[in-house]
């Protein structure tokens, strides 16, 4: 009877200590897994500095003040992903308009950004939450194309 009580007790709590690390692990945004402000920085740095090493996409930001683009951007993660920002720039159709982005140029773009969120040593499911929560904006950036 003793030994079953031990047993059960320790059930128990391994049972009640495995629920609170799944809480913690569920409860962090996705902006905090990002890294929150500083780790959105570096993503959209390192995207950037990935783009423009791209000879498939530079060229669509040949006229582009990178300097607002990079605060866009990380604007719009920071949003995108539950931080406390909110993002003010233009709709995605909007700032897309008459681009004429291809898919390909678009998934040279999606492509560039995983490798800067594998370079930033994000975790497999804090990239495929934000690719997630990006791919809806598809139909958006390429409308007027």
């Amino acid at each position: 009877m003793i030994m079953f009580c031990r047993l059960a007790t320790i059930t128990m709590l391994l049972v009640g200590l495995s629920g609170f690390a799944g809480q913690q692990a569920t409860s962090s945004t996705l902006y905090q897994r990002l890294g929150g402000e500083a780790g959105i920085h570096d993503i959209v740095t390192h995207f950037l500095i990935n783009v423009a090493d791209d000879p498939r996409i530079v060229g669509y930001f040949a006229h582009t003040n990178i300097d607002h683009l990079a605060d866009s951007l990380e604007q719009y993660l920071c949003e995108l992903s539950d931080g406390p920002c909110t993002y003010e720039g233009p709709s995605m159709a909007r700032a897309h308009q008459h681009m004429g982005l291809t898919d390909a140029s678009f998934n040279a773009l999606v492509d560039n950004l995983q490798r800067a969120l594998m370079d930033q040593k994000i975790d497999v499911g804090a990239r495929n939450a934000l690719l997630g929560r990006l791919a809806p904006q598809y139909s958006d950036v390429m409308r007027d194309q």
